[in-house]
């Protein structure tokens, strides 16, 4: 709590935060723009898009993973999606796509500042299935359909960085149910069993009608904690090994003993050195060695006592 109140209090308060924009026609398709201070422009720009179970996914999940690449001159883009009941996976893709579309177009206006060579996908749980669908969807398309009519072409992303997602849904949905997703649910939101195949992206990386859009995939970076109990991290790797058996850029980042919760809240409200952090800096920076220097010496105040943190991650359902 203490940790959430200085989060809460930074994202409604901050002046370097523009809340709810719009990219769509639906209530929740909008996207909130934390915008850095100082440094130069034009600047690296990351989409982000949030985990919630497919059911309780907000835009402002995302503001301790902002504020922090803000302050590394980089401007982040929360985008929010319709959740379960509001609309099914297909829903969620769509509005997705919607959004990276919308923020490839805009993100070099001068009101913004960023640089359109330089615009990186991140995901977290169920945000980094949804943002590796329309990624993959997206590339699909490109292949199949041509790129007239598109808002966006994957070769816009410079790279994807998956945080702690699941890419089977078949095969992961005997553990959701045991976690508490129960089945008859999972498949509502999923809309049926076919869609548990279509929107898996390890499905439809080895289809043979996706062969031909490997080669317009960008780099490829799945980072995940090896005590994560709500989604295994044997989901990242074999997703990763799927990935390099048809030609993809991938690299597959393992953390010992993190949960999932433990990569995206505990460890940056510990401060200090924080692995992931530097790590997705490594791929928004690997171009600049000057950006690279400073990153390695940068470190996080601490935000929560330890003794609170240990509790947070014991009581912690996910």
């Amino acid at each position: 709590m203490p940790g959430f109140i200085q989060v809460m209090y930074y994202y409604f308060f901050s002046k370097n935060i523009q809340r709810s924009l719009v990219y769509g026609d639906h209530p929740r398709n909008r996207f909130d723009l934390f915008l850095p201070t100082g440094g130069h422009k034009p600047r690296p720009a990351v989409i982000f898009v949030t985990g919630g179970a497919w059911v309780i996914g907000y835009k402002a999940w995302g503001a301790l993973l902002a504020r922090q690449l803000a302050e590394r001159n980089i401007i982040v883009a929360c985008i929010d999606y319709r959740n379960f009941p509001q609309g099914s996976v297909s829903d969620m893709v769509s509005d997705v796509s919607r959004g990276i579309g919308h923020l490839c177009q805009n993100i070099g206006d001068p009101n913004i500042g960023g640089d359109p060579n330089k615009i990186y996908l991140v995901g977290q749980s169920a945000g980094a299935h949804l943002g590796a669908c329309a990624l993959l969807l997206q590339a699909e398309k490109q292949i199949t359909d041509g790129t007239a009519g598109l808002t966006w072409i994957s070769s816009q992303i410079k790279a994807y960085v998956a945080l702690s997602g699941g890419y089977n849904l078949r095969n992961l949905m005997e553990h959701f149910d045991r976690r508490g997703l129960y089945k008859s649910l999972f498949l509502r939101i999923m809309k049926d069993e076919e869609g548990l195949t279509r929107f898996s992206p390890e499905c439809i990386v080895r289809s043979p009608s996706f062969r031909d859009a490997v080669a317009l995939l960008p780099p490829i970076t799945l980072v995940h904690g090896t005590a994560d109990y709500s989604i295994p991290y044997e989901a990242s790797v074999e997703f990763g090994e799927t990935l390099k058996s048809v030609g993809a850029t991938v690299s597959t980042l393992l953390y010992p003993g993190k949960t999932h919760t433990d990569l995206f809240l505990q460890d940056p409200m510990r401060g200090g050195k924080i692995d992931m952090l530097t790590d997705i800096l490594a791929v928004i920076h690997a171009d600049d060695e000057e950006e690279q220097a400073l990153d390695a010496a940068m470190t996080r105040p601490r935000m929560v006592p330890e003794c609170l943190l240990q509790f947070a991650r014991w009581v912690s359902p996910f």
